[in-house]
């Protein structure tokens, strides 16, 4: 299980164009499922996901680990750049993939995308009202036009 020192109500980060980033923090149990990738349609993958301050809050980061070889160990370093309202996403993973993301968090509407030619990948997910569930897709594209669906994801906030 992974560690994280969040409490229920999480602490200010030091720096404040991740202030309203701190809905995320805290420990989350994800579920998978519709994976292009499986062919077992009905195929659901169960996991954990905690995001937590980085350097007294810097940076936000995530952990997310589902024991499944589908889906690899990962980590991200998630920071703002100043002359944006959007926030870089550093993403790593245990089969080695990096990967460099943009991201945006817009009332419930949590947004992750990467234009990089030849494996474009977006992500949307949406709050509900209560911040404790996140409803969510990837979907990926080979040519930036055509959209199609990568998997659902779900977390729910353990409480």
């Amino acid at each position: 299980m992974m560690q994280s020192n969040s409490a229920q109500v999480p602490q200010r980060p030091s720096n404040p164009a991740l202030e309203h980033l701190g809905v995320f923090v805290g420990e989350w149990n994800t579920e998978t499922t519709s994976m292009s990738f499986d062919p077992n349609p009905s195929a659901i993958a169960r996991g954990h996901t905690s995001f937590d301050w980085l350097e007294s809050g810097a940076f936000l980061i995530q952990h997310s680990e589902v024991p499944d070889t589908a889906f690899p160990r990962g980590i991200a370093v998630i920071g703002p750049d100043d002359a944006a309202e959007t926030y870089c996403m550093l993403y790593f993973d245990a089969r080695g993939v990096s990967r460099i993301y943009q991201m945006s968090l817009r009332e419930n509407v949590w947004k992750i995308w990467r234009d990089f030619a030849g494996f474009p990948q977006r992500f949307i997910g949406t709050f509900s009202d209560d911040r404790n569930i996140i409803t969510a897709r990837w979907e990926k594209s080979s040519d930036g036009s055509n959209w199609e669906l990568d998997f659902n994801l779900t977390y729910t906030r353990v409480k």
